[in-house]
């Protein structure tokens, strides 16, 4: 592991922090007024300086598709919860539904989470393991023919 790059449960940990913050960031946003609020719009602007620096220290070792997803994954579902456990905004049952198929989503986007490839390793080719190549060929055009 390259030493700017933080182990991996640390850096699962920094992009659910990151997450978080952006929950905080959309939240003050929205308390700010249009920024006429000082309270708020320092807030925001914290929260979402830190937010950017720790989705870009996890993105050093999760890959960014699958960091990005994450990251606003969990700020949707917090910001929103936040909401509704504060009354701003009612959550009706699909909704909620909805809202746990994120949360599922994002668990399932770290249990299939291919690694990526240490610096100067190239990446391991994708094919029928990852379920990306149809039955019978190995992959790319023309494989298997």
């Amino acid at each position: 592991m390259s030493a700017d790059r933080p182990p991996r449960s640390r850096a699962w940990a920094l992009l659910l922090v990151s997450g978080v913050l952006e929950a905080v960031w959309a939240t003050a946003l929205g308390a700010s007024e249009g920024f006429g609020r000082p309270g708020p719009t320092v807030l925001f602007g914290a929260a979402l300086a830190l937010s950017m620096l720790t989705l870009a220290r996890a993105a050093r070792t999760i890959p960014m598709g699958t960091a990005y997803a994450v990251w606003t994954g969990v700020g949707a579902v917090l910001t929103v919860g936040w909401a509704a456990a504060t009354g701003e905004q009612g959550l009706s049952v699909p909704q909620a539904v909805f809202l746990a198929g994120i949360v599922a989503c994002v668990a399932g986007l770290r249990l299939a989470e291919r690694p990526l490839p240490e610096e100067g390793a190239s990446a391991p080719p994708a094919g029928p393991a990852d379920g990306l190549a149809a039955p019978g060929r190995t992959a790319g055009p023309g494989a298997g023919r």
